[in-house]
């Protein structure tokens, strides 16, 4: 079987509220993680945006959006570890 690689985006929403070292930590766990398992391209954060509708009683979020290179399988271990951390709000992965 090859190697195959495809192209993702994904964009996650932090808690706003939570403080700002919490906010970078997060952050930077999520960027380390893509980072030892895919090929990152860009990393583009947006920073504090109000949200298109409340979750979560919330209506503000940390913005990060990331485009990388990695092989299919990974693409569901990142979304495991987004659904059991605390702060993420949304999160999305897109192939390109």
């Amino acid at each position: 079987m090859e190697n195959v690689k495809n192209k993702y985006e994904t964009i996650f929403v932090v808690d706003a509220s939570l403080a700002e070292d919490q906010i970078n930590a997060t952050v930077e766990k999520f960027k380390a993680l893509i980072e030892a398992n895919a090929s990152v391209e860009s990393v583009d954060v947006w920073g504090k945006r109000r949200l298109a509708y409340p979750i979560d009683y919330k209506t503000e979020g940390y913005y990060v959006l990331v485009n990388f290179e990695s092989q299919a399988e990974f693409i569901a271990e990142l979304e495991r570890v987004y659904n059991i951390t605390d702060g993420i709000l949304r999160t999305i992965v897109v192939r390109k």
